[in-house]
């Protein structure tokens, strides 16, 4: 009797266990439709869909995220206070008059060419909705002109960076063939780095967040870092390409430590946000990652990058293509006219100083401004949008808290 009395408990347990089971598996099937619906809900406000309601929202949000760095820099008082004491004495300083004047304009002049690419580095990389393509919009160019100039003034002694409205060759000039391809390396090595920088530090925001989502056990507030987790979840049956990279990318960081998010980082590599999200995940320490970051970005893939550019811009190169244009049947001639007269206005203004060169416009360039106009304006509207998205995944989230308390 005791014997039957214990096989039925048994049977009743494993029964109960195979329900709570079941329940799970619905209960884990109706969160992943309800986060669905929320996330195709908030993708579908954006300005050009409910202008007035995604407006709102960014409006909200941005009060929301001004209060929290409030409170952020209040409780970092000490070094707030450190902060602006070292603005006041540097303003001191700049206002005296003295002998010290001219290293104070150095120091402000390096300043702020320095923190201009940095910032464009960090719009680069950081997101905010979409990253603004600063090395195609911005350095790539700045280093396209400045290899340009070099082969056609024969000579890097142009002035220093920051440079004035045009950079103007040299009155004396430089021997012909002089230039090598480390002398204009080292002309834009400064702003290089300092692009590649910025774009390291950019990659700091998924790392944070991933890291804190995992300290405190909360449920994550990113999209990016919710994919990381169910692509955890479902490794296994992984069968497309590029979730198949996204674990190589996971993998190699987590087996391989530093030099794996070297690797990574030295490569052009849409995927490195992934790379964030996972040394944050498995609390791989602050240095280690920045560390391998910053080396990666701003001294490998920038030496990389900048080869590439300068290469291309070559002054041997550059006729090459132009010549190939040229040959292109029928259509060739009527673009290789603008190419050249682009080039050729090019030449003239690196040989005339101040406001004497001619200033006739030319369509390449216009297209240019407007192609950089469109790109900003984009990546203004997707900051709007993706901070309107945050205000609305905050509702959500307070709505379900509010269901389940019922």
């Amino acid at each position: 009797m005791a014997a039957n009395g214990a096989k039925c408990e048994q049977k009743q347990q494993k029964r109960a266990g195979a329900k709570d089971k079941q329940n799970g598996k619905a209960t884990d099937s109706s969160v992943r439709e309800r986060r669905q619906r929320d996330k195709e809900d908030r993708l579908s406000l954006v300005v050009w869909r409910r202008p007035v309601t995604t407006l709102h929202y960014f409006l909200l949000e941005t009060l929301i995220k001004l209060k929290e760095w409030t409170v952020k820099l209040w409780q970092r008082r000490g070094t707030v206070c450190l902060v602006l004491l070292l603005c006041s004495l540097f303003s001191i300083a700049y206002s005296t008059e003295g002998a010290h004047q001219q290293y104070v304009q150095y120091l402000e002049k390096r300043f702020l060419w320095c923190a201009y690419w940095v910032g464009l580095g960090i719009l680069s990389s950081v997101g905010l909705g979409t990253g603004l393509h600063t090395f195609l919009l911005y350095l790539g160019p700045h280093i396209a002109s400045v290899t340009l100039a070099a082969y056609e003034c024969s000579s890097t002694d142009f002035p220093e960076p920051p440079y004035p409205d045009q950079i103007v060759c040299p009155q004396g000039g430089g021997v012909e063939g002089s230039i090598s391809l480390f002398s204009i390396m080292s002309k834009v090595r400064l702003e290089a780095c300092m692009w590649g920088a910025g774009t390291a530090i950019g990659e700091l925001p998924p790392y944070f967040m991933a890291r804190a989502a995992r300290q405190s056990g909360a449920d994550p507030e990113d999209e990016d870092y919710e994919e990381f987790e169910e692509m955890l979840e479902q490794a296994e049956g992984a069968q497309d390409f590029v979730t198949r990279a996204k674990l190589g990318v996971q993998h190699m960081v987590q087996k391989v430590g530093f030099f794996g998010i070297l690797a990574c980082a030295s490569i052009p590599n849409p995927l490195f946000d992934l790379a964030g999200i996972t040394c944050g995940h498995f609390m791989v320490p602050f240095w280690t990652f920045f560390g391998a970051t910053l080396i990666g970005k701003a001294i490998v893939k920038m030496h990389i990058q900048k080869l590439f550019v300068i290469i291309t811009f070559s002054k041997h190169i550059v006729e090459q293509m132009v010549s190939l244009i040229g040959s292109v049947p029928k259509v060739g001639p009527s673009l290789q006219k603008p190419f050249s007269q682009y080039l050729e206005a090019q030449r003239n203004k690196l040989h005339h100083a101040g406001g004497s060169a001619p200033a006739d416009e030319n369509w390449l360039s216009w297209v240019f401004e407007k192609v950089v106009l469109v790109m900003v304006c984009y990546f203004v509207t997707s900051i709007v949008n993706s901070m309107a998205q945050s205000y609305a995944k905050r509702l959500q989230q307070q709505r379900h808290s509010e269901e389940k308390t019922k």
